[in-house]
């Protein structure tokens, strides 16, 4: 091990991924000497193994689902999917794994990139160890920012290390399709990846402990997409556990709670998340290795004045997208404080990242999508909200309808009935991703009911669902 002298910058960022990007974007703007530290590919979890890769993989599976709804093209696009092909494309999507251009956009901004693993050393300092074993020592005049995001968290099943069961990553980098494939999980990375794998020639069974899928929204989400998938052939089983797995002569064998026995080629554990702390340093600085980091909203850390948590370390909203806004914001007040002006204002507003709390707006990309902002309505009453409920069917509206025969979704908001705002929106269907962002504006804007019957949605698309939402309310 080679120590090197220390080396003081403005500002130290742990993680390179889009969140740690976004924050090195906003302090190097502000001026700030900006030093960011990477021990894997620059880009991070979203860019490899998450967001860019499950999208390529479920693109061309959505596409042909809205063919085949399609008279006059639906006889054209019965056939497979080139598995392979759809494969390369993901290849393409992740840049074959490889940062260059990433590594390229980073160092734009005018930000030193470290490669090592990076770890704490006391306040305002991060060693990191190089691949080569060189120990650099950087310190922060203003602040750290912790952006090392999470990894997959498994059950401690017995025999599960043996079995070398798929995470998250395997599930979007695999090179080829399982025979079989055992999805463990009931949230987005399960109902995704089931989607995804059925339709790309693996024969799936998805085990779900809980009642239903997607518990984090409406209960009709996860009813309308748990159908769709059996209806694409995946064996959906509810209220099941895994209670042992093992392989047997390369054969993956899963033991449920009910005695059941389900072989497979592969198993997914997509269940849950750990936050990625138990090796940065944290007991040094007075943290628990490994635990989830909590913050204010500008992302300080509680009981630190130079000490920042942005994205999923901070277990406030596990998507890249929130995770980038939390970086604006943190960027912007490490820059105000660096100043000695914590009050300064930025277009966006102050320097609080309130989207976090109540206006998280996500989409899960099955057919059919699903997609929300905001409280659903069982949130919403234990918040002490009075609220109603306000659904309509999209079979009721003309855009759904050039979809392709057999349109199957629903739309929710759950209207506030003393501030009559919108606490929360839930769309279920093909192409409502595109839909979601409306509602985010509604929520996060707290437009009156009454305005929004003067947002006129264009005729004949999606968004007149609006339109029935407000005449469903007015109505009843």
């Amino acid at each position: 091990m080679t120590e090197t002298e220390s080396i003081a910058y403005d500002v130290v960022v742990l993680g390179a991924g889009p969140v740690g990007e976004n924050v090195a974007d906003r302090t190097r703007a502000a001026g700030l000497t900006t030093a960011v530290v990477e021990s894997e590919l620059v880009g991070g979890e979203c860019s490899y193994w998450a967001c860019m890769p499950s999208k390529a993989l479920l693109r061309p599976v959505i596409a042909q689902a809205d063919a085949r709804r399609l008279p006059g093209l639906e006889q054209a696009v019965q056939g497979p999917l080139d598995t392979p092909a759809v494969l390369a494309r993901r290849d393409d999507y992740t840049s074959h794994w490889q940062d260059d251009g990433q590594i390229q956009w980073l160092e734009g901004t005018g930000a030193d990139l470290y490669r090592g693993q990076g770890r704490l050393d006391g306040p305002r300092t991060v060693t990191v160890t190089g691949p080569d074993g060189t120990v650099t020592t950087l310190t922060a005049r203003h602040a750290v920012a912790v952006c090392t995001g999470t990894s997959a968290r498994l059950p401690g099943l017995p025999g599960l290390d043996a079995v070398k069961p798929w995470t998250s990553r395997e599930a979007t980098s695999a090179k080829s399709a399982p025979g079989r494939l055992i999805v463990v999980g009931g949230g987005v990375v399960a109902t995704e990846m089931a989607t995804a794998w059925q339709a790309l020639g693996s024969r799936v069974t998805l085990l779900v402990r809980g009642k239903g899928l997607l518990s984090r929204m409406e209960p009709f989400a996860g009813e309308l997409v748990a159908d769709a998938l059996t209806e694409a052939g995946v064996d959906v089983r509810t209220g099941t556990s895994v209670e042992s797995v093992s392989r047997e002569n390369g054969t993956v064998v899963a033991v449920t709670g009910a005695g059941d026995r389900i072989e497979a080629d592969e198993i997914l554990f997509a269940t849950g998340r750990a936050p990625r702390t138990e090796d940065i340093g944290l007991d040094t600085v007075g943290l628990e290795p490994g635990s989830w980091l909590d913050v204010d909203d500008s992302l300080l850390v509680t009981g630190t004045d130079w000490l920042y948590a942005v994205g999923d370390v901070n277990h406030r909203a596990l998507l890249t997208h929130q995770g980038k806004y939390q970086a604006r914001i943190a960027g912007a007040a490490i820059a105000a404080r660096a100043a000695g002006n914590e009050a300064a204002e930025e277009p966006w507003g102050a320097h609080a990242a309130t989207a976090d709390h109540h206006a998280v707006p996500q989409v899960v990309f099955t057919d059919p999508e699903a997609a929300a902002v905001g409280l659903s309505l069982a949130e919403a009453e234990q918040a002490g909200h009075r609220v109603r409920a306000v659904d309509v069917e999209f079979s009721s509206v003309a855009g759904a309808g050039l979809y392709g025969d057999g349109y199957k979704g629903r739309a929710r908001m759950v209207v506030d009935l003393e501030e009559e705002i919108l606490r929360g929106v839930t769309f279920v269907g093909p192409g409502v991703g595109e839909l979601i962002h409306s509602a985010t504006v509604a929520v996060v804007g707290r437009v009156p009911v009454g305005r929004l019957w003067h947002a006129v949605p264009s005729y004949p698309t999606l968004s007149e669902v609006w339109l029935r939402l407000l005449e469903a309310y007015r109505d009843n």
